[in-house]
């Protein structure tokens, strides 16, 4: 905690405002009004992507120069580079959710984080559409708009959840078996992974399930989920934070409670 730089107050509100308005001028103003680029892998590119990324790049530069950087846009070869730096890196994804953005679906955000010596020290992901910015620093709890909150939910138990739950990406004998014998009252699926760790995080689901994220989706939603007070681990039982650029299954809850009955169900 001594060496996380946004202790200082000013820091902090500095960068929450300074991503705030990037996400404005560069994601939301551009919402509904989207060009859209198909990349290799098939995933979809806007401009909003691009820019986001250029502008918070600098922004971040000018402010925190020790810092490296790694963007979802950035290639492969730059992202091992900022990863392995040895002051530490911002992990940013400028639209995370850019199909539903693409489409005009407004359930998307911004999601910062950044991480040194292998350790999420600070997290940001900001939804445009909402206005809402759910944020941490390690050790100093969660926060939404600037007031803090905790993992709660008033659900006891896990038949009486509601879960947020990635099909596209699990094996098919678990998605099937969570399709026949679904063990919660209810099933969402929004399309942007930090968005889900928020919502959980703030009880809006009880329960997560994901196959497969990459680090700029989950870092920041990570520590918020952390630092408000809920659990995760992957499916193979494994803390998820593993600061490599590769790819995590995430299996999380608001208590500790319904995070071990998940996990029973889960490793059943």
């Amino acid at each position: 905690m001594s060496n996380n730089p946004f202790i200082q107050e000013a820091n902090w509100q500095r960068l929450k405002s300074g991503i705030i308005q990037l996400a404005k001028t560069e994601v939301l103003a551009r919402f509904e009004n989207v060009s859209v680029e198909t990349k290799q892998d098939g995933s979809l590119l806007t401009e909003a992507d691009t820019q986001m990324q250029l502008k918070t790049q600098s922004f971040l530069a000018k402010n925190w120069p020790e810092f490296a950087f790694l963007g979802e846009e950035s290639s492969t070869e730059a992202q091992e580079k900022a990863m392995n730096s040895k002051q530490g890196c911002w992990i940013l994804d400028p639209v995370d959710g850019t199909s539903n953005f693409a489409i005009g679906i407004p359930v998307y955000t911004v999601s910062l984080a950044l991480t040194v010596q292998g350790n999420i020290i600070a997290g940001l992901v900001y939804d445009p559409s909402r206005d809402e910015l759910f944020a941490a620093r390690q050790n100093m709890g969660a926060e939404l708009n600037h007031q803090p909150f905790t993992a709660k939910t008033a659900k006891t138990a896990l038949s009486q959840c509601s879960s947020i739950v990635d099909f596209k990406r699990l094996q098919p004998d678990l998605a099937i078996r969570l399709a026949t014998q679904a063990p919660y009252a209810s099933q969402r699926s929004f399309g942007s992974v930090a968005l889900d760790w928020c919502w959980i995080a703030a009880g809006r689901g009880q329960v997560y399930l994901h196959g497969s994220q990459n680090i700029w989706d989950y870092a920041a939603g990570w520590l918020i989920l952390e630092e408000a007070g809920g659990q995760s681990q992957t499916l193979d039982q494994q803390t998820v934070l593993l600061a490599k650029v590769e790819k995590r299954s995430a299996v999380a809850a608001t208590t500790p409670e319904l995070f071990k009955e998940w996990n029973d169900f889960l490793q059943n």
